[in-house]
């Protein structure tokens, strides 16, 4: 008699939480994955299946669909995980691929994360006052020798490179006048004066203070105000209400416009005083700052460096897996939906050892 893969995982195993939670919201999707089957043709891979194995792409830090195709022909952890039995065969790279592209169009992993954030907030694992804003910076994919004059595109003469690239010595580039042919949504950007300059997307994040999970986080197209005006637009979309709360952020937000904008929005700022001796003063005056909150924020707001990290390193987004910026964004979405799964389970299991 065959064992089931379910009988093989241990019990104690953390992929077993995660994937209680991850059934619980997917279970609040199945009107959006009912719209996505037609009606005629062949059996197509169910969404829910998709969804867990790009699960486990990011959980296990795999490199690529066919690699993660590959390991759920043997892999009894993950043929479990996506609810596949012993013989079933597993699907190939391509099937997968265009599969996958059908949950980007139905925008699914930005309902995945709100789902993933209203099972963490019924548990009341969520703070409803205290929130942080941060971006970071994600390499494109696509190389300075795709950067061409904007009008210029790559099956144009080369400009004295053998391979047919882009022959950028000596040439000033600036993104008003110079774009990438493979990837155009991306823009030349760096996070700080001693770094040089890559093709980037920046990715910004909307993190409650409580236990540091993920409430919105979303890819933009990396300008000098995006980290503000993301910022700005995360807090209207997920924080309306009367209730007054507070936003910690670092000294990047210390600006009089955006300290205008959250007092508009009955937010109080809780961000980082940027005071420059002889040139400029803070925003956030003494009527904020003296307040034991505001130094309570100012040391809540650390923990989103550690989301960044994560999705940077075990979420493999140091460098963007996909090309302009829907896709970007699509999986920045569903990479923090990963991390609050990750996170809420080991909420979990603390709370039962204790």
């Amino acid at each position: 008699m065959l064992a089931s893969p379910g009988s093989l995982v241990p019990p104690n195993h953390p992929l077993r939480g995660i994937k209680t939670l991850a059934d619980a919201a997917l279970k609040e999707l199945d009107e959006t994955f009912a719209g996505m089957y037609s009606g005629v043709g062949r059996p197509s891979i169910p969404p829910e299946r998709l969804l867990k194995t790009l699960l486990l792409m990011v959980l296990y830090s795999i490199r690529s669909e066919r690699q993660v195709c590959e390991q759920l022909q043997y892999n009894m952890l993950f043929r479990w995980f996506a609810d596949m039995d012993l013989t079933g065969a597993a699907f190939d790279a391509s099937t997968f691929s265009k599969n996958r592209d059908r949950l980007i169009e139905r925008d699914v992993a930005s309902v995945f994360l709100k789902k993933v954030v209203a099972l963490a907030d019924a548990a009341g694992l969520m703070s409803s006052e205290h929130f942080s804003v941060d971006g970071t910076l994600i390499t494109a994919m696509a190389s300075h020798k795709s950067i061409k004059p904007k009008g210029q595109g790559p099956g144009d003469p080369p400009s004295g490179d053998s391979n047919g690239w882009s022959d950028f010595k000596g040439e000033k580039r600036a993104n008003d006048t110079h774009a990438s042919t493979t990837d155009p949504d991306s823009r030349l950007a760096r996070k700080s004066s001693g770094t040089g300059a890559e093709p980037s997307y920046a990715v910004n994040a909307l993190m409650e203070n409580r236990n540091g999970l993920i409430v919105d986080v979303q890819a933009d197209i990396a300008t000098g105000t995006v980290e503000r005006d993301a910022a700005i637009a995360m807090i209207d979309k997920n924080l309306e209400g009367e209730r007054r709360i507070t936003v910690a952020g670092d000294k990047g937000y210390d600006t009089a416009g955006f300290v205008s904008e959250l007092r508009a929005r009955n937010v109080t700022p809780h961000v980082a005083q940027n005071i420059q001796p002889g040139r400029r003063g803070s925003n956030v005056d003494a009527r904020t700052t003296r307040h034991q909150g505001y130094r309570i924020s100012t040391v809540k707001r650390r923990q989103i460096e550690a989301i960044f990290a994560w999705i940077k390193h075990p979420g493999r987004m140091k460098r963007a897996r996909h090309r302009g910026l829907d896709r970007v964004g699509w999986f920045a979405k569903f990479v923090g939906a990963a991390f609050n799964l990750v996170k809420i389970n080991n909420i979990n299991r603390a709370m039962r050892a204790a």
